[in-house]
Order: C-alpha cells, then structure tokens, then sequence
C-alpha cells in the first residue's frame, strides 16, 4: 500500500471542506478526479463530496468504519432496492465512491409543496418492498437481528442521556421500576411482530428523489436490521420535521395495513395494527430523545437539542393513545425538556 494511503496521514490532512489530499489522489486512480464539492454531514462521522459525472464521494475516518453500508448495500443491491451503486471502495482509510442520486430528498420536495399524500404512499410502497425483499433471501448472510438486548440497550439511551445528562435525574427505586416495565412492554409488542428487513432509520433526510426517474431511493442504511415490521413505517410517519397529527398518521398506518394486505399478507386487526405501530414509534421515539441529547453533549452538536419538544410531544401522545400506558403521563410530566437557551 502506497505511504500516502496511511489512515494515519488521512485523517491528520482533513481540515475544514478541503479534500484529504490522498482522497483526491485515490479518486484520481478510479477516474474521478475533479473539483470537489463538500455536502453538509449527517448526525455521524462520515463526510460527503460531490463530484463532477454524477458521483458522491464518502470519507468514513474511524470509529467510523464502512463494512456495514458496503455490506448491507450488496444485499440490497442483490434484491434490486433502489440504493446508490459503489463504484469503488477502500475499507482503510474509509474510502467509498458511489452513483450521485441528485440534490432533492423528501423533505426538500416536501418543503417546496409537494403533494404530502402522495409522496407518503410512495414511501410506505418502498417499505412493503424492502420488506418482501427480504424474504426467502437464504443465500445471503442475515441481516443483524434487533433482538431485545438491542433494544434494552437503546433504552439506557433514554435514561442515561436524556434524563441524566439533559435534565440531571438520578431515579428512585420507583421512577425506575415503573420505566423498565414500560419498556418491557415496548419489546414485548416489537417481538412480537413479523420480522422482516428495517431501514432503521427511514425517514425523509434518508429518500432522494432520483434526478433520472423521479422515484425514491435510500441512503444511510447501514444500521439496518431484521426487525418488526412497523419500524420503518413509525420512522416515516413519526418525522423530526413535521408534525403530521395523530388522524392523519393513524390514516396512512392503515393505508400501509391495507397494502400489505393486498399483496396477501396475514394481518391483525386494524386496532391491533395502530397498537403496534404506535408502541414501536414510542419505543423509537424515546430512544431518539437520547439520541440527540448524546449529539449535543458528546459530539457538540447542540443544534439537536432544538428537535427535542416534539419528540416529547410524540412520547406524550403515544402515552394518551394507548389505554394500557396511559397512566404513564403523570410520571412522565416532570421530564418534560426545558426550553434550550441561547
């Protein structure tokens, strides 16, 4: 391997917008090389330039490592999903060279006044087909499980970071007791649904609309999981741009139950259904509130904070709707987040 391809050497070069130096050199030897156009970052390490001939060029220094999009995106592109083609790679230093699917993601389009509905349905199409293109996939390794240490996991999330760190509790016995057991419930109702291929993180940052075709295709998908199959349509629905309202989003959960039904899968009840759609928003939404309290406080970007009264008023309304949880609203009242300062 040439000295300039040094992960060491790589990531000290990295300032400000500028191209690692050995970036512009390895995209040269795949024959793209050209001015370099930084993309604003996501929530993550990773970081993006755009290309001239429609190619977008991914840097992921460590902790950050490539394997899993590489991997996921091979099964995906297996199963003919719409994700970006990768047109090369290189593990270390994190190197990856992928198919530009254009500037416009869902929320811009939204933003602009698109036809909410319309889109809304196409998305939830997208999930029902990366959902059967998981099925029967034998020859492929599995994708990980979301299994319910997983999920005991990203509950820590909620209480360490978010009421913790954000609001400085320290639970007594009976605060805790009463959390775990609404978690409890939470990963009794995800496992206890069919366990199809998640995006995990399917939301409207995550949709491009292809320049060339004007449908929908993912990004960020390398977190996904064989998970419950209500996790991507709550992603949608539950958005930290919009608040859609309780009625509209029960409407399109039905819409969603409707078309699964079409393609002949066995369905619960429509109650059932918005029970299960809700617990697994809920689940999500908590685990999302300390989420973005960790990205404040660990990685310094306190621009999260400001996402945190609707994910409240998401964990608050989830609460209301369900009889069995209901009683949950007073303890969580207290734990309402203070207005962020500045």
């Amino acid at each position: 391997m040439s000295q300039s391809f040094l992960a060491s050497d790589v990531h000290r070069a990295v300032t400000g917008d500028t191209l690692p130096p050995a970036a512009a050199h390895w995209l040269a030897r795949q024959g793209a090389a050209g001015p370099a156009c930084a993309i604003p970052g996501d929530a993550s390490g990773r970081r993006y330039w755009r290309l001239p001939r429609g190619l977008i060029f991914m840097y992921a220094p460590p902790p950050e490592d490539i394997l899993p999009f590489l991997r996921v995106q091979h099964r995906f592109s297996r199963a003919n999903l719409p994700v970006p083609r990768v047109l090369a790679a290189r593990t270390d230093p994190g190197f990856v060279l992928l198919e530009d699917l254009g500037k416009t993601d869902l929320r811009a389009l939204l933003d602009a006044g698109g036809d909410a509905d319309r889109w809304m349905q196409r998305a939830m199409a997208l999930i029902l087909r990366l959902q059967r293109a998981g099925q029967g996939r034998v020859a492929l390794p599995p994708l990980p499980s979301f299994s319910t240490a997983r999920m005991k996991d990203e509950s820590t999330l909620f209480t360490d970071w978010y009421l913790g760190r954000h609001l400085g509790m320290i639970l007594d016995r009976s605060q805790a007791d009463f959390l775990q057991a609404l978690f409890a419930v939470l990963r009794e109702s995800a496992a206890a649904q069919p366990q199809v291929w998640v995006h995990r993180d399917f939301h409207a940052r995550n949709l491009m609309v292809r320049e060339d075709t004007g449908l929908l295709a993912m990004i960020d998908f390398q977190d996904a999981v064989r998970g419950p199959w209500t996790y991507d349509l709550a992603s949608l629905l539950w958005d930290r741009y919009w608040d859609w309202g309780r009625a509209r989003r029960d409407a399109w959960s039905l819409d969603f139950l409707a078309a699964m039904f079409r393609h002949g899968a066995a369905l619960p009840s429509p109650a059932d259904f918005l029970l299960s759609v809700r617990r697994m928003a809920l689940q999500r939404n908590l685990k999302i509130l300390g989420i973005f309290c960790r990205l404040a406080y660990r990685d310094g970007k306190s621009g999260y904070l400001d996402f945190l009264p609707r994910f409240w008023t998401y964990v608050m309304d989830a609460l209301d709707a369900d009889p069995q949880l209901r009683s949950y609203q007073e303890i969580f009242a207290p734990w309402q987040p203070p207005s962020p300062v500045r």
